[in-house]
């Protein structure tokens, strides 16, 4: 049956959900921390190399960048939960339609407009999967089943309104790929990743130190897990200084750097 698989997704998002409330809830605490010593005392922030209002905007992009991670998982779940709603009565719902009546196409009709009032974030959603069309994003190409996750670079060539299937090309195939030639996948939009834009790093979110995420190896097209151990804005730079998973030398792990625009958070459940 291929519902296991879509449950699966949507209990996965579901955590990630409570995952993000969980961090909008630390940074709203240390919003509140800034927001008592400047009132107790304002004058600080005049005082040279006081950073209290830098910290401060950085804690608020923080937090628009959670909700608004919040507002796309939760559109994807919209979707999913759509997608798992039957599409129309089965032969005994039918039979007791006619049965029953224009009462029971009263009720018909009242889930019909439950529907469409969930209907504008799911476009929004389906929106924003569409504007992907000739950008690169990560896309994981294992089947949900799958021993390992393998998450590739591609590029969206097509998106599908009516399956909702993202169609990615893998312009880079590695050297034991069957044919050897570029590739293309359908894919769910549970399997996408958008990277952040390079040419807006101000409105990223930034990983801190200690959090795992999902990054491209250096010299390769494909992601795996790996720790940050320092931050493209302490290295004045526009990199995170990374230790991938697996990737030890010599009985330790190099530390690497990744473009921040090649970093999207790990997600749920990740198999490596």
């Amino acid at each position: 049956m291929s519902s296991s698989p879509d449950i699966a997704g949507i209990l996965e998002n579901t955590k990630e959900l409570d995952r993000l409330r969980k961090e909008q809830e630390e940074v709203l605490v240390e919003i509140n921390k800034m927001h008592k010593k400047l009132q107790a005392t304002p004058e600080v922030v005049e005082k040279p190399g006081d950073t209290s209002l830098s910290k401060l905007k950085n804690l608020y992009i923080q937090a628009k960048e959670l909700s608004e991670s919040e507002v796309t998982v939760s559109t994807i779940l919209l979707t999913q939960l759509d997608s798992l709603l039957p599409s129309g009565p089965t032969g005994q719902q039918r039979r007791k339609l006619v049965a029953e009546g224009n009462d029971q196409k009263r009720k018909r009709m009242k889930v019909e407009s439950d529907v469409q009032r969930v209907s504008p974030s799911v476009r929004n959603q389906i929106e924003a999967y569409a504007s992907l069309r000739g950008e690169q994003v990560a896309a994981r190409v294992t089947a949900d089943d799958a021993e390992k996750d393998e998450w590739f670079v591609v590029k969206v060539i097509h998106f599908d309104r009516d399956t909702k299937e993202v169609e990615v090309l893998d312009e880079e195939p590695g050297d034991d790929e069957e044919g050897g030639g570029q590739r293309t996948y359908k894919l769910s939009m549970s399997c996408i990743l958008p990277f952040p834009k390079r040419n807006d790093p101000s409105t990223t979110q930034e990983f801190q130190p200690g959090k795992h995420v999902l990054a491209v190896y250096p010299g390769t097209t494909a992601l795996y897990k790996a720790t940050v151990i320092s931050t493209p804005r302490k290295r004045k730079s526009d990199e995170y200084l990374l230790e991938f998973d697996d990737d030890e030398e010599d009985g330790a792990l190099p530390q690497r750097t990744v473009p921040f625009h090649k970093v999207v958070a790990l997600p749920e459940g990740h198999r490596q």
